[in-house]
C-alpha cells in the first residue's frame, strides 16, 4: 500500500447518515494510510454534512477551526421528546402540535436571536470527572451541567408543514441544536426533538466543496480535495 504518512493538512468532507466523526476521520486514515487523523465538530451519527478532518501535522490546528462559526439547517419536530434530543434517542413523551402555526413558531424563534445561555445536553462529548457525558447518559446517569453562552447569528424558518418546522442557524462554536430544539419546543408548549441536521459551513469551508459520502473511500478523490498545510497556516 503506498504510504502517505509524511503529509499534513486537510479533508473536507460531507458525513453520511449512520457512522460517527471519528469513524469517519479513522475512514480517511486508513484510506490514505497516515499516522494521524483528528475531526474538528462533532457531528452525531444522526447529522450529515461538513466535517473538517486535519491530517499529520494539522491536527495541532484543531483547536483553531473548532472556534469557528457554523451554519447549520435542521428540522424540529415539534410534539416529540426524545432523552438525546434527536430520533436516535428514546421518546420521553408526545404531545399534539396541531394547534401550532407558522406565525407561533417564528415568534418562538425570535427568543434566540443574539447571545443565549444553554445547558449541554447530556448526549454530548463534553465531559464530566473524565467520562464523556454520552457514556453516562447511556447508563441513565445524569449530572448537573453549567449553562454556557454561545451567539445564534440568525436563526430562520424555511419551512413550516406537518408540525416539522425547517430551520437554518448561523452560530458561535460551541451551540447544541439539538438543544436548541428542545428550548425550542418548551416555548411552544408540545415539546420538539431534531428530526434531521445537516451542517452547511464551518468559518469559511462549505460543504459544497467537500469530498462526497460515495467518494470517501475513493483515494484520487480524496487527494483532489487534499488541502495541504501551508494553504491553513493564518
Amino acid at each position: 500500500m503506498t504510504t502517505y504518512n509524511d503529509i499534513s493538512g486537510m479533508l473536507l468532507i460531507d458525513k453520511p447518515v449512520g457512522i460517527t466523526s471519528f469513524k469517519a476521520a479513522h475512514k480517511i486514515k486508513k484510506i490514505l494510510n497516515v499516522k494521524k487523523t483528528g475531526h474538528c465538530g462533532t457531528l452525531d451519527p444522526l447529522a450529515t454534512g461538513l466535517l473538517l478532518v486535519l491530517i499529520g501535522k494539522a491536527t495541532k490546528l484543531q483547536d483553531e477551526f473548532m472556534k469557528r462559526d457554523k451554519v447549520y439547517r435542521a428540522s424540529f419536530l415539534l410534539g416529540t421528546v426524545t432523552d438525546s434530543g434527536d430520533l436516535d434517542g428514546k421518546i420521553i413523551s408526545k404531545h399534539s402540535a396541531e394547534s401550532i402555526r407558522k406565525a407561533d413558531a417564528v415568534k418562538a424563534l425570535e427568543h434566540f436571536e443574539g447571545e443565549i445561555e444553554q445547558i449541554p445536553p447530556m448526549f454530548s462529548a463534553l465531559k464530566h470527572k473524565g467520562k464523556k457525558l454520552y457514556e453516562l447518559a447511556r447508563k441513565g446517569i445524569e449530572v448537573e451541567r453549567k449553562p454556557r453562552k454561545v451567539i445564534i447569528k440568525s436563526i430562520e424558518l424555511l419551512s413550516f408543514k406537518n408540525s416539522i418546522a425547517d430551520v437554518r442557524v448561523e452560530c458561535s462554536s460551541g451551540t447544541y441544536i439539538r438543544t436548541l430544539a428542545k428550548d425550542f419546543g418548551e416555548i411552544l408548549g408540545c415539546g420538539a426533538t431534531v428530526a434531521k441536521l445537516r451542517r452547511e459551513k464551518i468559518g469559511s469551508f462549505d460543504v459544497k466543496d467537500a469530498v462526497k459520502p460515495e467518494d470517501l473511500e475513493n483515494l484520487e478523490a480524496l487527494k483532489s480535495k487534499f488541502i495541504p498545510i501551508e494553504r491553513l497556516i493564518f
